[in-house]
């Protein structure tokens, strides 16, 4: 099959979405003759954007044999849904989540909509799935493929961590965003299991408010969140800045090599994402739950968005209600118990959560959609 996959969620920019990206397009070279139209950088995205219909267009006009353009996010794929110069090709998109929930009732009634033009509409997780058609996508377009992640041993650092506590540590890993539950986890749950354990937090942050930072929070709040989402701000940092300061159970280490964060995750008591619910925004998938329990972590995720995709309680790792301190610490507590499921749980994340699983799966959503 020839696929042309077009996409502006590629390295060398980091990110969740970039990986994906960058799996599914080189996995399927593969199985598949692929071409693909991605930013890269070297140029304005706004210029990417504007110059897409052009280029997909002559892509298809030197390759005859394109069977099905991918667009690999919401937002490229509502954005080319205008075009038309190549609508006698079989067309597909993946949804990840913010691009299903963005709230904003025009995005949602007007755009998000015209996914409907697309011959198979690919959400990354059973929660974005149901968020899609809720939002007016043809279920019968709809299909879930979950993402995978990286199966290999990961080499780690053997240098010195830079924790001097003696006590376990509990380890949270991303941007400070709000609906990963960081500051609710440090008001919430931290105080009932701070004598057993500490908690490290590993990802951008800023002790200071940017420029940036101070206009956003002089415009009103509904403007501000819908900017906030869009830009994926680190909209908990303000809260952080009230709790981090001279808190002797949390320590914050910033950005780190890949190699050191493996060490974390190896020797950590258990890695935790206490996801929150918030309104108009939600977690796609979970990639890092998986990248923990590959790496060796014990991995403890709340019940909520499209987390379940990622973790099967007790088979990967545990997931809890959300919200609900208590259930998290008791859990906690009692850790030990489970400490020698960790290698059946990492065991079971390599064998279910592959990128090579994720390539044959998408190949067969597009093969099953195009009459060969």
């Amino acid at each position: 099959m020839e696929i042309l996959f077009v996409s502006h969620k590629y390295p060398p920019s980091t990110g969740g979405m970039e990986k994906q990206s960058f799996e599914l397009i080189n996995g399927m070279k593969r199985y598949a003759k692929v071409h693909m139209l991605v930013y890269e950088g070297q140029e304005s995205l706004l210029s990417f954007f504007i110059h897409l219909q052009k280029r997909i267009t002559q892509i298809i006009k030197e390759n005859p044999g394109i069977q099905m353009v991918h667009f690999n996010d919401g937002l490229i794929g509502t954005f080319c849904s205008f075009h038309k110069s190549y609508a006698h090709i079989a067309r597909s998109v993946t949804l990840h989540g913010l691009d299903v929930t963005f709230p904003s009732s025009f995005y949602r009634i007007r755009l998000l909509t015209r996914m409907n033009r697309y011959d198979k509409i690919i959400a990354v997780s059973d929660a974005t799935a149901k968020e899609a058609i809720k939002a007016g996508l043809d279920p019968e377009k709809v299909v879930v493929v979950a993402n995978g992640v990286d199966t290999k041993e990961n080499a780690y650092s053997a240098e010195e961590l830079p924790i001097i506590d003696p006590r376990p540590f509990l380890l949270m890993l991303g941007r400070p965003v709000e609906r990963k539950g960081f500051s609710w986890f440090i008001n919430h749950v931290l105080p009932l299991v701070r004598k057993k354990y500490q908690l490290i937090i590993v990802g951008p942050y800023k002790e200071v408010p940017n420029v940036l930072e101070m206009i956003l929070y002089i415009l009103p709040k509904k403007l501000r969140t819908r900017i906030m989402l869009f830009l994926g701000f680190p909209s908990d940092s303000v809260n952080l800045r009230k709790l981090l300061p001279g808190n002797p159970d949390v320590k914050h280490l910033g950005h780190l090599p890949y190699t050191t964060i493996v060490q974390l995750f190896r020797r950590s008591a258990a890695f935790i994402m206490p996801n929150i619910h918030q309104e108009g925004d939600m977690e796609g998938f979970g990639l890092v739950c998986l990248e923990a329990s590959v790496n060796g972590a014990l991995v403890l995720a709340s019940q909520v968005d499209g987390i379940p995709s990622a973790i099967h309680s007790y088979k990967n790792g545990i997931l809890l209600p959300a919200e609900d301190p208590n259930a998290w610490a008791k859990t906690l507590m009692d850790l030990e118990k489970y400490q020698n499921k960790k290698e059946a749980f990492t065991l079971y994340t390599k064998e279910n959560f592959s990128w090579d699983r994720m390539v044959k799966a998408y190949l067969k959503v597009f093969q099953n959609d195009h009459v060969l």
